[in-house]
Protein backbone atom coordinates (compact mmCIF):
# COMPACT_ATOMS: atom_id res chain seq x y z
CA UNK A 1 0.00 0.00 0.00
CA UNK A 2 1.66 3.52 -0.90
CA UNK A 3 2.14 5.24 2.15
CA UNK A 4 0.55 8.59 2.91
CA UNK A 5 1.69 11.84 3.90
CA UNK A 6 1.75 11.46 7.30
CA UNK A 7 3.55 7.92 7.39
CA UNK A 8 5.92 9.48 5.02
CA UNK A 9 6.56 12.10 7.32
CA UNK A 10 7.07 9.92 10.75
CA UNK A 11 8.94 7.29 8.71
CA UNK A 12 11.37 10.42 7.18
CA UNK A 13 11.81 11.45 11.08
CA UNK A 14 11.81 8.24 12.63
CA UNK A 15 14.52 6.87 10.02
CA UNK A 16 16.62 9.82 10.51
CA UNK A 17 16.84 9.70 13.82
CA UNK A 18 17.43 6.31 13.87
CA UNK A 19 19.99 6.53 11.30
CA UNK A 20 21.75 9.18 13.73
CA UNK A 21 22.16 6.87 16.79
CA UNK A 22 23.19 3.93 14.53
CA UNK A 23 26.12 5.94 13.43
CA UNK A 24 26.81 7.71 16.24
CA UNK A 25 29.26 5.58 18.09
CA UNK A 26 31.18 4.56 14.84
CA UNK A 27 31.31 8.19 13.69
CA UNK A 28 35.52 9.18 12.58
CA UNK A 29 36.56 5.58 11.94
CA UNK A 30 37.35 3.54 9.06
CA UNK A 31 35.07 0.51 7.54
CA UNK A 32 38.37 -1.21 8.31
CA UNK A 33 38.65 -0.26 12.43
CA UNK A 34 34.70 -0.74 12.46
CA UNK A 35 35.15 -4.74 11.48
CA UNK A 36 37.90 -5.22 13.63
CA UNK A 37 36.20 -3.13 16.55
CA UNK A 38 32.92 -5.06 16.19
CA UNK A 39 34.14 -8.63 14.99
CA UNK A 40 32.23 -7.65 11.90
CA UNK A 41 30.18 -5.24 10.72
CA UNK A 42 27.36 -3.10 12.57
CA UNK A 43 23.91 -4.65 12.30
CA UNK A 44 22.01 -2.65 14.87
CA UNK A 45 22.94 -0.71 17.66
CA UNK A 46 26.10 -0.80 19.32
CA UNK A 47 27.46 0.72 22.70
CA UNK A 48 30.32 3.48 22.73
CA UNK A 49 34.05 2.78 20.59
CA UNK A 50 35.56 2.79 24.24
CA UNK A 51 33.06 0.88 26.17
CA UNK A 52 32.93 1.99 30.17
CA UNK A 53 35.94 4.73 28.87
CA UNK A 54 33.56 6.53 27.33
CA UNK A 55 33.73 9.79 29.70
CA UNK A 56 37.53 10.03 29.36
CA UNK A 57 38.04 8.48 26.43
CA UNK A 58 39.82 11.26 23.88
CA UNK A 59 38.84 12.42 21.14
CA UNK A 60 35.00 12.31 22.12
CA UNK A 61 34.67 12.73 25.30
CA UNK A 62 32.46 13.83 27.22
CA UNK A 63 29.60 12.68 24.89
CA UNK A 64 28.41 9.44 25.30
CA UNK A 65 27.87 8.08 21.64
CA UNK A 66 26.22 5.24 21.60
CA UNK A 67 23.62 2.52 23.06
CA UNK A 68 20.92 4.30 21.34
CA UNK A 69 22.00 7.57 21.65
CA UNK A 70 21.07 10.55 18.85
CA UNK A 71 23.36 13.29 18.15
CA UNK A 72 23.30 16.79 17.07
CA UNK A 73 21.52 16.02 14.03
CA UNK A 74 18.57 14.84 15.19
CA UNK A 75 18.77 17.99 18.05
CA UNK A 76 18.67 20.13 14.99
CA UNK A 77 16.45 18.50 12.98
CA UNK A 78 13.87 18.76 15.94
CA UNK A 79 14.69 22.21 16.87
CA UNK A 80 14.13 23.63 13.53
CA UNK A 81 10.47 21.12 13.67
CA UNK A 82 9.84 23.46 16.54
CA UNK A 83 10.39 26.74 14.31
CA UNK A 84 7.67 25.46 11.76
CA UNK A 85 5.57 24.87 14.69
CA UNK A 86 6.11 28.72 15.49
CA UNK A 87 5.93 30.13 12.15
CA UNK A 88 3.56 28.02 10.60
CA UNK A 89 4.30 29.16 6.91
CA UNK A 90 7.80 28.26 4.89
CA UNK A 91 11.01 29.70 6.54
CA UNK A 92 13.83 31.56 5.10
CA UNK A 93 17.05 33.18 6.92
CA UNK A 94 15.22 35.13 8.74
CA UNK A 95 14.10 32.56 10.60
CA UNK A 96 16.89 31.50 11.90
CA UNK A 97 17.34 34.53 13.41
CA UNK A 98 14.17 35.21 15.02
CA UNK A 99 13.42 31.36 15.97
CA UNK A 100 15.98 28.89 15.73
CA UNK A 101 18.59 31.01 17.71
CA UNK A 102 16.52 31.41 20.16
CA UNK A 103 15.80 27.61 20.32
CA UNK A 104 19.57 27.06 20.29
CA UNK A 105 20.32 29.11 23.03
CA UNK A 106 17.23 29.75 25.27
CA UNK A 107 15.40 26.52 25.35
CA UNK A 108 16.72 23.47 27.62
CA UNK A 109 16.68 19.99 25.72
CA UNK A 110 17.29 16.54 27.22
CA UNK A 111 20.82 16.02 25.86
CA UNK A 112 21.10 11.98 25.64
CA UNK A 113 25.47 12.17 24.64
CA UNK A 114 25.61 14.72 28.15
CA UNK A 115 23.07 12.56 29.73
CA UNK A 116 21.54 15.77 31.11
CA UNK A 117 19.48 18.60 30.52
CA UNK A 118 21.12 21.56 28.61
CA UNK A 119 20.80 24.11 25.85
CA UNK A 120 21.84 22.78 22.31
CA UNK A 121 24.20 25.41 22.16
CA UNK A 122 26.38 23.31 24.85
CA UNK A 123 26.73 20.27 22.47
CA UNK A 124 26.28 21.52 19.02
CA UNK A 125 29.53 21.74 16.40
CA UNK A 126 31.58 24.81 16.04
CA UNK A 127 29.73 25.17 12.65
CA UNK A 128 26.42 24.85 14.27
CA UNK A 129 27.71 27.68 16.86
CA UNK A 130 28.38 29.86 14.31
CA UNK A 131 24.59 30.57 13.72
CA UNK A 132 24.13 32.09 16.96
CA UNK A 133 27.88 34.07 16.82
CA UNK A 134 26.42 35.73 13.81
CA UNK A 135 23.02 36.32 13.84
CA UNK A 136 22.73 37.17 18.01
CA UNK A 137 25.82 38.49 18.67
CA UNK A 138 27.38 40.08 15.43
CA UNK A 139 23.85 41.20 14.17
CA UNK A 140 24.93 39.75 10.48
CA UNK A 141 22.24 40.06 7.52
CA UNK A 142 20.85 36.27 7.77
CA UNK A 143 20.83 35.93 4.41
CA UNK A 144 25.01 36.68 4.35
CA UNK A 145 25.24 35.01 7.61
CA UNK A 146 26.41 31.25 6.69
CA UNK A 147 29.59 33.38 4.66
CA UNK A 148 32.84 32.73 6.34
CA UNK A 149 31.29 29.24 7.97
CA UNK A 150 33.33 26.07 7.40
CA UNK A 151 32.10 24.17 4.37
CA UNK A 152 30.44 21.11 5.60
CA UNK A 153 27.25 19.57 6.25
CA UNK A 154 25.88 21.25 9.10
CA UNK A 155 23.06 22.49 7.48
CA UNK A 156 21.93 19.57 5.01
CA UNK A 157 22.10 17.42 8.36
CA UNK A 158 18.86 19.10 9.61
CA UNK A 159 16.98 19.69 6.52
CA UNK A 160 14.60 16.47 5.90
CA UNK A 161 12.03 19.06 7.11
CA UNK A 162 12.10 21.12 4.43
CA UNK A 163 11.69 18.24 2.16
CA UNK A 164 8.24 17.19 4.22
CA UNK A 165 7.42 20.22 4.18
CA UNK A 166 7.71 20.59 0.24
CA UNK A 167 6.74 17.02 -0.27
CA UNK A 168 6.29 15.96 -3.76
CA UNK A 169 8.13 19.50 -4.88
CA UNK A 170 11.36 19.12 -5.23
CA UNK A 171 12.28 22.35 -6.84
CA UNK A 172 10.21 23.89 -4.00
CA UNK A 173 12.50 22.41 -1.46
CA UNK A 174 15.24 23.15 -3.12
CA UNK A 175 14.54 26.49 -2.90
CA UNK A 176 13.49 26.80 0.78
CA UNK A 177 16.71 25.43 1.85
CA UNK A 178 18.55 26.91 0.03
CA UNK A 179 17.07 30.41 1.31
CA UNK A 180 16.87 29.30 4.92
CA UNK A 181 20.68 27.68 5.06
CA UNK A 182 21.62 30.69 3.81
CA UNK A 183 22.06 31.78 7.67
CA UNK A 184 24.24 28.47 8.20
CA UNK A 185 26.43 28.22 5.43
CA UNK A 186 27.96 28.95 2.14
CA UNK A 187 29.24 27.48 -1.02
CA UNK A 188 28.68 23.27 -1.11
CA UNK A 189 27.37 23.18 2.08
CA UNK A 190 24.49 25.51 1.37
CA UNK A 191 24.31 23.32 -1.99
CA UNK A 192 23.68 20.24 0.32
CA UNK A 193 21.67 21.36 2.47
CA UNK A 194 19.09 22.30 -0.78
CA UNK A 195 19.94 19.01 -2.43
CA UNK A 196 19.34 16.89 0.78
CA UNK A 197 15.51 18.65 1.00
CA UNK A 198 14.84 18.19 -2.84
CA UNK A 199 15.87 14.49 -2.24
CA UNK A 200 13.30 13.94 1.12
CA UNK A 201 10.36 15.90 -1.16
CA UNK A 202 11.16 13.44 -4.13
CA UNK A 203 10.93 10.23 -2.24
CA UNK A 204 7.42 11.48 -1.04
CA UNK A 205 5.79 11.23 -4.62
CA UNK A 206 4.16 8.28 -5.04
CA UNK A 207 5.39 5.74 -6.55
CA UNK A 208 9.19 7.11 -6.22
CA UNK A 209 11.96 5.13 -6.51
CA UNK A 210 15.64 5.71 -5.44
CA UNK A 211 16.20 6.12 -8.78
CA UNK A 212 13.65 8.75 -9.06
CA UNK A 213 15.08 10.57 -6.44
CA UNK A 214 19.31 10.75 -7.51
CA UNK A 215 17.54 11.67 -10.77
CA UNK A 216 15.76 14.71 -8.90
CA UNK A 217 18.70 15.53 -6.92
CA UNK A 218 20.90 15.38 -10.64
CA UNK A 219 18.41 17.85 -11.95
CA UNK A 220 18.65 20.55 -9.37
CA UNK A 221 22.27 19.76 -7.72
CA UNK A 222 25.19 22.29 -9.27
CA UNK A 223 28.80 22.32 -9.41
CA UNK A 224 30.97 19.91 -7.57
CA UNK A 225 28.03 18.17 -5.52
CA UNK A 226 26.21 17.45 -8.91
CA UNK A 227 29.51 16.46 -9.97
CA UNK A 228 29.91 13.92 -6.77
CA UNK A 229 26.20 12.78 -6.98
CA UNK A 230 26.85 12.03 -10.50
CA UNK A 231 30.26 10.38 -9.67
CA UNK A 232 28.74 8.24 -6.77
CA UNK A 233 25.67 6.81 -7.88
CA UNK A 234 26.85 5.43 -10.88
CA UNK A 235 29.46 3.21 -9.02
CA UNK A 236 26.81 2.58 -6.69
CA UNK A 237 24.64 0.73 -10.23
CA UNK A 238 27.01 -1.27 -10.03
CA UNK A 239 26.69 -2.88 -6.33
CA UNK A 240 23.95 -4.56 -4.33
CA UNK A 241 25.38 -5.19 -1.33
CA UNK A 242 27.05 -2.48 0.96
CA UNK A 243 30.36 -4.45 1.81
CA UNK A 244 31.56 -4.71 -1.96
CA UNK A 245 30.53 -0.95 -2.25
CA UNK A 246 32.48 0.28 0.72
CA UNK A 247 35.87 1.06 -1.15
CA UNK A 248 34.05 2.42 -4.48
CA UNK A 249 32.16 4.54 -3.09
CA UNK A 250 35.31 6.60 -1.32
CA UNK A 251 37.49 6.82 -3.87
CA UNK A 252 34.40 8.14 -6.44
CA UNK A 253 33.75 10.94 -3.55
CA UNK A 254 37.15 11.36 -2.90
CA UNK A 255 38.12 13.82 -5.77
CA UNK A 256 34.95 16.03 -4.55
CA UNK A 257 35.67 15.40 -0.98
CA UNK A 258 37.92 18.41 0.58
CA UNK A 259 38.53 16.87 4.02
CA UNK A 260 40.94 14.09 2.61
CA UNK A 261 41.78 10.52 3.37
CA UNK A 262 42.28 10.80 7.18
CA UNK A 263 38.90 11.54 8.82
CA UNK A 264 40.48 13.02 11.90
CA UNK A 265 43.25 15.23 10.32
CA UNK A 266 41.34 17.13 7.50
CA UNK A 267 43.68 18.28 4.68
CA UNK A 268 44.88 22.62 4.50
CA UNK A 269 42.20 23.03 1.80
CA UNK A 270 39.40 21.08 4.14
CA UNK A 271 36.05 22.58 4.38
CA UNK A 272 37.01 26.02 2.29
CA UNK A 273 34.57 27.15 -0.29
CA UNK A 274 34.86 25.69 -3.76
CA UNK A 275 32.53 25.15 -7.08
CA UNK A 276 34.14 21.95 -7.78
CA UNK A 277 34.35 20.23 -3.96
CA UNK A 278 31.24 18.78 -2.20
CA UNK A 279 30.41 17.37 1.30
CA UNK A 280 31.04 13.70 1.66
CA UNK A 281 27.90 12.68 3.06
CA UNK A 282 25.15 13.49 0.52
CA UNK A 283 26.38 11.66 -2.27
CA UNK A 284 27.54 8.40 -0.11
CA UNK A 285 24.05 8.46 0.95
CA UNK A 286 22.50 8.77 -2.19
CA UNK A 287 24.87 6.08 -2.97
CA UNK A 288 23.92 4.06 -0.23
CA UNK A 289 20.29 4.58 -1.52
CA UNK A 290 20.65 2.95 -4.61
CA UNK A 291 23.24 0.57 -3.29
CA UNK A 292 20.21 -0.83 -0.45
CA UNK A 293 17.28 -0.58 -3.30
CA UNK A 294 15.91 1.81 -1.00
CA UNK A 295 15.42 -1.07 1.84
CA UNK A 296 15.89 0.85 4.81
CA UNK A 297 17.96 -1.50 6.91
CA UNK A 298 20.59 -1.96 4.12
CA UNK A 299 20.73 1.33 3.36
CA UNK A 300 21.39 2.93 6.81
CA UNK A 301 23.47 -0.26 7.55
CA UNK A 302 25.66 0.76 4.57
CA UNK A 303 26.28 4.79 5.61
CA UNK A 304 26.74 3.56 8.99
CA UNK A 305 29.36 1.04 8.05
CA UNK A 306 31.27 3.31 5.69
CA UNK A 307 32.42 5.04 9.02
CA UNK A 308 34.26 8.89 8.51
CA UNK A 309 30.91 11.39 9.22
CA UNK A 310 28.50 7.88 9.26
CA UNK A 311 26.22 9.20 11.49
CA UNK A 312 25.15 12.14 9.27
CA UNK A 313 25.41 10.00 6.64
CA UNK A 314 23.07 7.64 7.81
CA UNK A 315 20.78 10.76 9.02
CA UNK A 316 20.33 11.76 5.42
CA UNK A 317 19.83 8.10 4.15
CA UNK A 318 17.93 6.89 6.89
CA UNK A 319 15.75 10.19 5.99
CA UNK A 320 15.48 9.32 1.99
CA UNK A 321 14.67 5.58 2.55
CA UNK A 322 12.24 6.45 5.28
CA UNK A 323 10.01 9.47 3.40
CA UNK A 324 9.95 6.43 0.44
CA UNK A 325 8.32 3.64 2.50
CA UNK A 326 6.91 5.27 5.81
CA UNK A 327 7.29 3.85 9.39
CA UNK A 328 7.03 0.19 8.80
CA UNK A 329 10.48 -0.12 7.15
CA UNK A 330 12.36 0.95 10.18
CA UNK A 331 12.84 -1.59 12.63
CA UNK A 332 10.26 -1.44 15.14
CA UNK A 333 13.17 -2.85 17.61
CA UNK A 334 15.47 0.16 16.78
CA UNK A 335 13.26 2.97 16.91
CA UNK A 336 11.70 1.58 20.23
CA UNK A 337 15.54 1.15 21.47
CA UNK A 338 16.97 5.06 20.29
CA UNK A 339 13.55 6.82 21.64
CA UNK A 340 14.31 4.82 25.29
CA UNK A 341 17.28 5.40 25.02
CA UNK A 342 17.52 9.23 23.85
CA UNK A 343 14.65 10.19 26.45
CA UNK A 344 12.17 11.28 23.24
CA UNK A 345 9.48 10.78 21.74
CA UNK A 346 9.88 10.07 18.76
CA UNK A 347 6.40 10.35 17.28
CA UNK A 348 5.70 13.50 18.42
CA UNK A 349 8.17 15.98 16.05
CA UNK A 350 6.02 14.15 12.83
CA UNK A 351 2.66 14.48 14.36
CA UNK A 352 3.64 17.96 14.58
CA UNK A 353 5.22 18.89 10.97
CA UNK A 354 2.69 16.62 9.31
CA UNK A 355 -0.02 18.81 10.91
CA UNK A 356 2.30 22.14 10.05
CA UNK A 357 2.50 21.06 6.35
CA UNK A 358 -1.31 20.78 5.65
CA UNK A 359 -1.78 24.13 6.43
CA UNK A 360 1.17 25.43 4.49
CA UNK A 361 0.20 23.49 1.69
CA UNK A 362 -3.43 25.33 2.57
CA UNK A 363 -1.61 28.88 1.93
CA UNK A 364 0.27 28.10 -1.01
CA UNK A 365 -3.15 26.42 -2.61
CA UNK A 366 -4.58 29.93 -1.78
CA UNK A 367 -1.34 32.69 -3.09
CA UNK A 368 -1.11 29.66 -6.10
CA UNK A 369 -4.79 30.30 -6.87
CA UNK A 370 -4.81 34.33 -6.14
CA UNK A 371 -1.70 34.71 -8.40
CA UNK A 372 -4.04 32.43 -11.43
CA UNK A 373 -6.40 35.26 -11.02
CA UNK A 374 -4.53 38.30 -11.10
CA UNK A 375 -2.53 36.39 -13.91
CA UNK A 376 -6.16 36.10 -15.59
CA UNK A 377 -7.01 39.40 -15.33
CA UNK A 378 -3.78 40.95 -16.19
CA UNK A 379 -4.29 38.71 -19.84
CA UNK A 380 -7.46 39.44 -20.44
CA UNK A 381 -8.91 35.78 -19.50
CA UNK A 382 -10.78 36.72 -16.41
CA UNK A 383 -14.13 35.67 -16.52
Amino acid sequence: MTPTLDDRITGSLIGAAVGDALGGPVEGYTPAQILERHGGRVTGIVGPWNGEDWRTARPLAPYHKGDGHVTDDTLMTHALIRVYERVRDHLDAYAVAEHLVPELMGRPVWIPELEAEALPLKRVFLAEKWIVTRLHYAHADPREAGTGNIVNCGAAMYMAPVGLVNAANPAGAYAEALDLAGAHQSSYGREAAGVLAAAVAAACVPGATPRSVVDATLALAKDGTRAAIQAVTEVAEEHRDFESALDPLRRAVAPYDSVGPDYRAPSLDARRPSRVHAIEELPVALGMLLVGAGDYRRTVLGAVNYGRDCDSIATMAGAISGALGGESVIPAEWAKRVAEASRLDLHAPATALAAVSREIHGRDTARRRAHESAYAALTGRAR
